[in-house]
């Protein structure tokens, strides 16, 4: 299933995910970093969801409360208490 996440407080503007039986196919920033981002993305794919989140839960960008790593985080986790 591909779904969407608008970021808060980083610069990326939305995160575009596509999951597949609890598993992250791929991951895709709009803005933000980009050699930072796609590295995030591509160590994310293959993995699955709770390690993901496990990994970058709360990893902070100097002074800003989140990061694009964390907000990866957050979108899964949004996704999984939707999904149920």
């Amino acid at each position: 299933m591909e779904f969407s996440y608008k970021t808060k407080g980083v610069c990326s503007r939305a995160i575009h995910i596509v999951e597949e039986n609890g598993i992250v196919k791929s991951v895709k920033f709009d803005g933000g970093c980009s050699g930072n981002t796609q590295g995030v993305a591509a160590l994310a794919a293959g993995m699955g969801i709770d390690e993901v989140i496990g990994r970058l839960s709360g990893i902070k960008c100097g002074f800003k409360n989140t990061s694009c790593p964390d907000q990866l985080a957050k979108a899964l986790e949004e996704y999984k208490n939707r999904k149920g």
